[in-house]
């Protein structure tokens, strides 16, 4: 099983009623819980964990893991509210504005950590859950005590907005990296973290911090691997996002290069310390053709394993 640590939330997504007055729609989303969704949707065992909601949004997102496949039964719940998300639209790529006082997410507490299952591969953390408050100490507690024993994937998905102590936030990074075994960034987070430079020798540095694959994503530009065996592009189809969007696109690579790996059984630390240069093409091209139908729709909606068939 993948366990997927990180954030449940609800995007308010920019929206009309039928007589034409703006609105906004409800829809299960959060970096995590999209990641977690796609795994579950791609037939492999998932859990997820985070701080769930007792209000009406939080059985919505309860609602949205059991019909994806996923498990939740190691999340503690609370009377605390559920972080909502208000997502417009701007040539298909999502602008936020986030309400995440005080909620069910951002209370988790490092006495909610739970013993670990014995049948859990792999972890995967990131999202905004890491950007402050008790949860971004539980979750990096939790990553230090399962990087020992277990597979570790982290995405950031970093959003300088949403960093309360920039500080505190670039050393919490450098502490997770630092017992990541797959580390994935878009190249906006790469130069927010390392600066300006040349894209691979910015994840050769990386890989040298701890991690045994850096995967870097360039929107249209596609994805590239680094690893200390080889490098390796696999380029993007083009989409027209007339009528889609984004949203989902990158947490919906992850679980492709989640499901690819554990599909291969090389979700072992030693496996991926010896990956092959083949296996970790396959993995970014199944991450890529996940991604893709999930840009090709709107809304964080990832394909079912049989839509790749």
């Amino acid at each position: 099983m993948i366990l997927t640590c990180g954030e449940a939330l609800i995007d308010m997504v920019a929206d009309e009623t039928h007589s034409g007055a703006p609105a906004f729609v409800p829809h299960c989303g959060g970096a995590v819980m999209n990641t977690a969704v796609a795994l579950g949707r791609l037939g492999v065992p998932t859990g997820f964990f985070a701080g769930l909601s007792r209000d009406l949004f939080g059985a919505q997102l309860r609602a949205h893991l059991d019909a994806s496949h996923v498990s939740h039964t190691l999340c503690p719940f609370s009377d605390a509210p559920t972080t909502l998300a208000f997502v417009q639209l701007e040539n298909g790529q999502a602008k936020y504005a986030f309400f995440d006082e005080n909620t069910a997410l951002r209370s988790l507490r490092p006495s909610d950590i739970p013993a670990l299952p014995t049948n859990i591969d792999a972890l995967f953390f990131g999202g905004i859950s890491l950007a402050y408050g008790p949860c971004a100490d539980t979750y990096e507690q939790m990553m230090q005590a399962a990087a020992q024993s277990h597979v570790t994937m982290l995405d950031p998905n970093i959003r300088p907005g949403f960093i309360r102590d920039e500080a505190a936030f670039r050393a919490r990074m450098a502490r997770m990296i630092a017992q990541t075994d797959i580390l994935k960034l878009s190249d906006e987070d790469l130069e927010w973290l390392e600066g300006e430079g040349d894209i691979a020798e910015l994840a050769q540095g990386l890989l040298a911090k701890g991690p045994s694959l850096v995967l870097i994503t360039q929107g249209s530009k596609g994805a590239t691997g680094y690893h200390a065996n080889f490098s390796v592009h696999v380029p993007t189809v083009p989409v027209d996002l007339s009528n889609s969007d984004t949203i989902g696109a990158g947490d919906t690579f992850n679980a492709g290069v989640l499901a690819s790996l554990h599909g291969a059984r090389l979700l072992t630390k030693s496996a991926l310390t010896a990956l092959a240069r083949d296996a970790g093409e396959t993995a970014l091209a199944f991450g890529m053709q996940t991604a893709r139908i999930t840009v090709a729709r709107k809304g964080a909606n990832p394909p079912w394993a049989h839509e790749l068939d």
